[in-house]
């Protein structure tokens, strides 16, 4: 099955452990990005996956079309050219103290990436799914257009289209965002978001919720998924659910409203199984629950199901350092099934 991402890969540069930025002598390098994470997942689920995006032609260019392609996704929809990579810069928190991200990402050549410049009718020729991410269009009016292209080119192909909200306050303001997420809505099937995301780019609220508290408020969440279905005529809403008990360790779940792809719709809320998760990389973990909750969609049975794929699949991830998540359904489906010892396999 053909699925597509469109979006910006970044150059990530990491302090080596828990480091602090000013301590550090040298930078881990990998590539990450929300869309680019999600079709590395992908592939690795077995996918035909593809790319769309813009990157220079210069070395630092290519090193990041090199991480897709030792991944499995497709370079084929890339265009090259513009001069800069985006870079973001992470540290590592732990325990009570918290994870910094700094951005150099402006300019980037993605950001010059207009909807002309693709064979948007070839990109999603045949395919079954089309995701990108609210922090596309806070790059820039080109980049508004080029998704709001992509995703009209999607639907017009019979493609499935999502949306993980995604939110970024160093990238526009909430006024901004509604402004332009809100209409561009209309052409999404599948919404993911988390608390945050719903108010900030769509005005919807969760309720009474404390997450660095911990406290959830699981009804609130149930009415928040309804109030999305019924006011953007969403096919299916998955919101996550964090409890940040520290920056070490976090409770993770979901819920799912509706149906999507393959799978039969759950016609009420419906929570997942709840993990403990002791971190290792939370960065890319709401990527690949994305990228689970996709897979699951096209290839379970039912919406519930494919939650259970979801939530497990991110799981996992938060354990894995970098961005992508570099695991097989059989892993996933192993701990969704119940194997969560975490036991030496021999």
């Amino acid at each position: 099955m053909k699925v597509v991402t469109l979006g910006e890969i970044m150059l990530r540069l990491s302090t080596p452990g828990f480091t602090r930025f000013v301590q550090s002598q040298s930078f881990d390098v990998t590539y990450g990005g929300g869309e680019a994470n999600v079709a590395v997942a992908l592939a690795g689920y077995g996918l035909e996956s593809y790319f769309v995006s813009k990157l220079p032609t210069h070395e630092i260019g290519q090193s990041a079309v090199n991480h897709l392609r030792r991944y499995g996704v497709s370079d084929r929809f890339i265009v090259r050219g513009g001069d800069r990579v985006g870079i973001y810069f992470l540290e590592t928190g732990a325990s009570q103290r918290p994870s910094k991200v700094i951005y150099d990402r402006a300019d980037a050549a993605v950001t010059t990436l207009t909807p002309d410049e693709i064979d948007l009718e070839a990109a999603m020729e045949g395919a079954r799914w089309f995701h990108f991410t609210g922090i596309t269009p806070a790059l820039g009016a080109t980049a508004r257009r080029t998704v709001t292209e992509a995703a009209r080119a999607a639907k017009a192909a019979g493609a499935t289209v999502s949306c993980d909200l995604n939110f970024r306050k160093k990238l526009w303001t909430t006024t901004e965002a509604q402004a332009t997420m809100r209409p561009l809505m209309e052409h999404v099937d599948v919404c993911i978001a988390n608390e945050e995301d719903a108010d900030k780019c769509l005005g919807m609220h969760a309720g009474e919720t404390d997450v660095e508290g911990a406290e959830l408020d699981e009804a609130g969440y149930a009415r928040l998924a309804e109030r999305l279905r019924d006011t953007f005529d969403f096919q299916a809403v998955a919101i996550t659910l964090r409890e940040s008990h520290s920056a070490s360790d976090n409770g993770w779940s979901a819920m799912v409203l509706g149906g999507a792809g393959s799978a039969a719709p759950t016609p009420e809320p419906v929570r997942s199984r709840h993990y403990d998760v002791r971190l290792v990389d939370r960065v890319g973990g709401g990527d690949s629950f994305a990228g689970g909750l996709i897979h699951g969609l096209l290839a379970e049975p039912t919406a519930e199901a494919a939650l259970a794929f979801a939530v497990a699949a991110s799981a996992l991830k938060q354990t894995i350092p970098g961005d992508a998540n570099l695991v097989s359904v059989a892993e996933v489906k192993k701990l969704a099934g119940g194997s969560g010892s975490g036991r030496v396999e021999r």
